[in-house]
């Protein structure tokens, strides 16, 4: 198969943003008197829509969880943004990938404007088309949403030809959701077994993995 537009998953596929995003987790907690030092206990923050994530893992209620993320965004906007790494190998295999013309989209459920901003600071945002994530004002927060948004923006393209890269379920269910391929990257935050249980079209363990796969079929 030779796909044409590659979607690509943010935090866990691109970067590693662990540190960021847990630290700006335990910020919002905190204002709810929860206090978890524990940074790695946090790391299932990483994909999902953060309003979710607060009321199962903390029991908040849906209008606690939004003001939590009102207080993770305090944290994140001044320091949580930055506190997060490119995958190594990703920036070449992005650039073989553009130098074989495949157009390349940002999918994510992290906040556009957040999303901008780091690839722009990490110099990324070069070789992508178009930076997708959710509203701020909570809206299309759902992998399922963002991919559809895009696919409406790309009429002249066949859906055998696009394929979405991501690092947890919500990528895989979001790309079956609308009809195309996925390759899940054990790489990230999904951990193996959550990518088996979700059956996506290809998975790789690695970067080089990744690019085997992409370059093999584009």
């Amino acid at each position: 198969m030779s796909y044409q537009v590659i979607l690509f998953d943010l935090d866990g596929t691109l970067t590693d943003p662990k540190v960021g995003i847990t630290k700006s987790v335990q910020y919002a907690l905190a204002k709810y008197d929860i206090h978890e030092p524990d940074l790695d206990k946090l790391t299932a923050f990483i994909g999902p829509p953060l309003v979710e994530s607060f009321q199962e893992f903390y029991s908040l209620t849906n209008e606690q969880a939004h003001v939590a993320v009102g207080y993770y965004r305090e944290y994140f906007t001044k320091a949580g943004m930055y506190e997060n790494a490119v995958y190594p190998g990703i920036k070449e295999l992005l650039a073989r990938l553009a130098a074989v013309d495949k157009q390349l989209i940002v999918a994510t459920s992290k906040p556009t404007v957040f999303s901008e901003q780091i690839m722009a600071h990490f110099g990324l945002d070069r070789f992508f088309s178009s930076i997708v994530g959710s509203n701020l004002d909570g809206s299309r927060i759902h992998k399922a949403e963002i991919i559809d948004y895009i696919l409406a923006s790309l009429p002249g393209f066949d859906r055998q030809n696009i394929i979405m890269v991501g690092d947890r379920k919500h990528d895989i269910v979001g790309a079956k959701h609308n009809r195309i391929d996925s390759v899940a990257v054990s790489y990230g935050y999904g951990g193996l077994a959550e990518l088996e249980a979700a059956q996506p079209t290809y998975i790789v363990s690695t970067v080089y993995e990744l690019e085997k796969c992409l370059l093999k079929t584009v």
